[in-house]
């Protein structure tokens, strides 16, 4: 990867680029989301709401978003504080390797510290092994298993 990347929030004016940067995690976890879903979770990630999505997005210094990382923090029944949620993120193929992902998620820990979060976690799916030896390196890997309804 060339260039310097800055990691910085969402802003509005990252609209197409980010679109094409979601539908390609969104492809790569082999899933669909309806088209109204790009909209509805934009605009959550503009929001001021604090219970409600934060984005963050990747980008290179010639303006090319190249990775991005979406957040909820929530409260807990276990703590008297919050936690943050990662729940998407996602570094363009042809950008990986270059430590993109890695400042994505240092973003994350550092928002996760101003909002007073004594919780950061996130779930990938199993076979993601090259994400995981970077989550190996930032975090532990927790023991327990996702159910769903």
């Amino acid at each position: 990867m060339t260039g310097v990347v800055t990691i910085r929030h969402v802003a509005e004016s990252d609209r197409a680029q980010w679109q094409r940067l979601f539908a390609a995690y969104i492809a790569f976890y082999e899933a669909q989301i309806a088209d109204d879903v790009f909209g509805v979770t934009f605009a959550r990630l503009l929001s001021d709401e604090p219970h409600t999505h934060s984005g963050f997005v990747a980008e290179r210094d010639d303006g090319t978003l190249v990775g991005l990382a979406h957040v909820l923090f929530h409260r807990s029944t276990w703590s008297a504080t919050g936690y943050l949620y990662l729940e998407d993120v996602f570094v363009d193929p042809d950008a990986r390797g270059g430590g993109v992902g890695r400042a994505l998620i240092e973003a994350v820990y550092a928002h996760a510290d101003a909002l007073g979060a004594t919780r950061t976690y996130w779930a990938t799916q199993s076979f993601n092994e090259t994400a995981r030896r970077l989550y190996d390196r930032l975090a532990t890997l927790s023991p327990f298993v996702q159910y769903r309804r």
